[in-house]
């Protein structure tokens, strides 16, 4: 016993001198840099080492190290790495388990819904030559194999993107970006990224039957509808409408023999009741999905739905707390297809009306039921009473209905006539119905006729449904397939499509974890402070922003550490002269780091005021995601924490 403690002891002694020797010791200086650090990602599968040699324990993977040392023993490289800038010391990785990831970026496949699928290159000379000399007849050929899985041994192709949406909630992957270069597709500068791709898990042979485009497996496809909808004063009628359209459709689904693939959802929405005593709520869900399954039951909650008997304070209602409740409140898995039907007569509260319950824009909610793979139409009444917010309200509401790929889902109802509103949600409805029929027969999708009439905007529309309907089933055939990110490394793929460049094939993101965008949004919280307060000079607070937006795409775990947030403290990367050296060798820069000083005094009072206003948005949008826990991302498996992990945008950072 006792040389079992005396080994013990002996053992701990050693690692404390380990650690006390690591004391002060700084990672590895990117070569030719005097503040970057070098930094790898862990790839999955693969181990910490308490030395070269000896197996410590499994590595969660996509942890970000810093670099210590290197060593090569035996033909191997060995990384001494530890997870922060202070010296305390992990273990040691073998190189080959380890990607270099200095930039902090990684790319997202955009779904391919109006351009080519991303092709991966070997080689920047092979992409090179092709998509710089714009070589199309070569490109078809080596596109055509690529979608059909035959890619030769010697073909410049490696991989190419899957099909459909990859959700990264439910199949993790990222795709560091490692080096780049521009390039010019005609008059359009593109980049080539080198890029490595890295799937959460090993991809499996799809066990699947072969199945024709568009066709999905029987009796599985299913589709969650959330009407939200406007209950104040003068709604009744088309509250009345709305359950006469869905009650033809259980019958519809009922003939079917489908009740059950199609569920809805009932969310009312007034305004701020502090305002307008007698509104009584501001959000209430009527109907979750799950009573939707049942036509009695939805029948018997929407009948208790009225119009309020008062009128709210102005012709604003809160459209946004109604949204923002269906979009987080509703249980949403296990649906294929998720929709929202927004239908009001009222413009929204605006992310700066007092009176506005979730702070957000619309941009921010669109992207918020984007994560959930939602897509939201809105049927907006352009009744007399608020012509005078029709443009503002249009224009708020095309935003907020706006789904990539396809555009805007937004139906603007002439002087808000019942009997065209309720046509036209008869065929919104219905459409969305015939698709999932549709798919419950394993039926590939047939063209869509325009409703008869002469009403271009309905037909638009139509057109729209169409194309969201096979975007939708192309993203569930994907999933039931197994279709994996292609595990790939150092290839080079292009972020504007070789066809069409105007199009970009790519989501430029930075990987952040909860407690990281915790500090990002007290922090600029505290920037913006500052700035309305009028203590920071124009100069210090472009520098303050700049200096943070580099942090944050060179090294998050930097945030609250290298900005200020007051002027003259000294401490900031602009202040200590290596702003520009986070910069320099980005891909990508945001509004922020783009702005220059001269650009900000020129600027307008109203176009200062709409930079902070965006901001602010930003600042809404951090305490929204953060506060979802469903959407983060934990590496080891484990419940949500400050550990787990979510890629942001690069449009999303300050």
């Amino acid at each position: 016993m006792k040389q079992l403690t005396r080994a013990s002891l002996i053992l701990l002694l050693a690692l404390l001198g380990l650690n006390a020797a690591a004391a002060g010791k700084h990672p590895l200086l990117m070569p030719g840099k005097k503040a970057l650090y070098q930094r790898v990602l862990v790839i999955p599968g693969s181990d910490l080492y308490r030395a070269p040699g000896t197996k410590d324990k499994p590595a969660v993977p996509f942890t970000a190290f810093y670099v210590y040392a290197r060593e090569r023993r035996d033909g191997t490289e060995w990384l001494q790495v530890g997870t922060g800038r202070y010296g305390r010391i992990t273990g040691w990785l073998r190189g080959p388990d380890t990607i270099a990831w200095n930039q902090g970026l990684t790319a997202a496949f955009r779904e391919p819904v109006d351009h080519d699928r991303a092709l991966l290159f070997r080689s920047a000379t092979a992409l090179k030559e092709v998509a710089g000399q714009r070589d199309l007849k070569r490109y078809d050929e080596l596109y055509r194999k690529a979608v059909a899985g035959v890619i030769d041994e010697d073909s410049p192709v490696v991989a190419i993107q899957p099909p459909g949406k990859l959700d990264i909630r439910k199949d993790f992957y990222l795709v560091p970006i490692l080096q780049h270069q521009d390039l010019y597709l005609g008059d359009v500068q593109a980049r080539m990224l080198q890029v490595a791709s890295v799937p959460l898990r090993n991809p499996t042979p799809s066990t699947a039957r072969e199945k024709k485009p568009g066709a999905a497996p029987a009796g599985h496809y299913t589709a969650g509808l959330t009407f939200v909808i406007d209950s104040t004063l003068s709604m009744d009628p088309y509250i009345d409408r709305t359950r006469e359209a869905v009650m033809k459709i259980y019958d519809s689904l009922g003939d079917a023999g489908l009740l059950g693939n199609v569920n809805f959802g009932l969310v009312a929405f007034r305004d701020d009741p502090r305002s307008a005593p007698g509104l009584d709520y501001r959000a209430r869900t009527y109907v979750t999905l799950e009573q939707g399954r049942n036509p009695g039951t939805f029948l018997t909650q929407i009948n208790n739905l009225k119009a309020a008997t008062v009128s709210s304070k102005d012709f604003k209602e809160d459209a946004y707390a109604g949204i923002r409740q269906a979009i987080e409140k509703m249980d949403w898995k296990g649906h294929a297809a998720r929709y929202i039907v927004l239908i009001t007569d009222a413009g929204p509260r605006e992310a700066d009306d007092p009176l506005s319950a979730t702070g957000m824009s619309a941009e921010q909610l669109n992207r918020l039921a984007q994560e959930k793979g939602i897509a939201i139409f809105v049927m907006h009444l352009l009744t007399p009473a608020t012509r005078a917010d029709h443009e503002r309200a249009a224009e708020r509401y095309r935003a907020l209905s706006q789904f990539p790929g396809i555009g805007s889902l937004y139906y603007g109802v002439p002087t808000g006539d019942v009997d065209e509103f309720g046509h036209v949600l008869d065929t919104l409805a219905g459409q969305i119905t015939m698709q999932v029929r549709m798919a419950g027969a394993g039926q590939p999708l047939k063209p869509v006729e325009p409703a008869a009439g002469n009403n271009p905007q309905l037909a638009e529309l139509q057109h729209k449904i169409a194309k969201l309907g096979y975007a939708l089933r192309m993203r569930y055939l994907q999933k039931t397939t197994n279709g994996k990110v292609p595990r790939v490394f150092n290839a080079w793929l292009l972020d504007h499509d070789i066809r069409n460049p105007e199009k970009s094939t790519l989501d430029i993101q930075v990987l952040l974890t909860r407690d990281q965008l915790s500090d990002l949004h007290d922090i600029l919280k505290q920037v913006l402070a500052t700035a309305e307060e009028g203590l920071l000079s124009p100069d210090n607070f472009l520098n303050e922003l700049k200096s943070l937006a580099a942090t944050i795409a060179r090294d998050p775990e930097k945030l609250g550490e290298t900005t200020a947030t007051t002027a003259g403290e000294g401490n900031s990367l602009a202040d200590l002269g290596f702003m520009r050296e986070y910069i320099e060798d980005l891909p990508y820069t945001g509004e922020v780091m783009s702005l220059s000083l001269d650009d900000w005094e020129a600027w307008p009072a109203r176009e200062q005021i709409a930079f902070l206003q965006r901001l602010e948005d930003k600042i809404a949008y951090y305490r929204a995601l953060h506060d979802h826990t469903d959407l983060w991302v934990s590496l080891d498996g484990g419940p949500v924490s400050g550990d787990s992990v979510f890629p942001i945008p690069l449009e999303m950072l300050p």
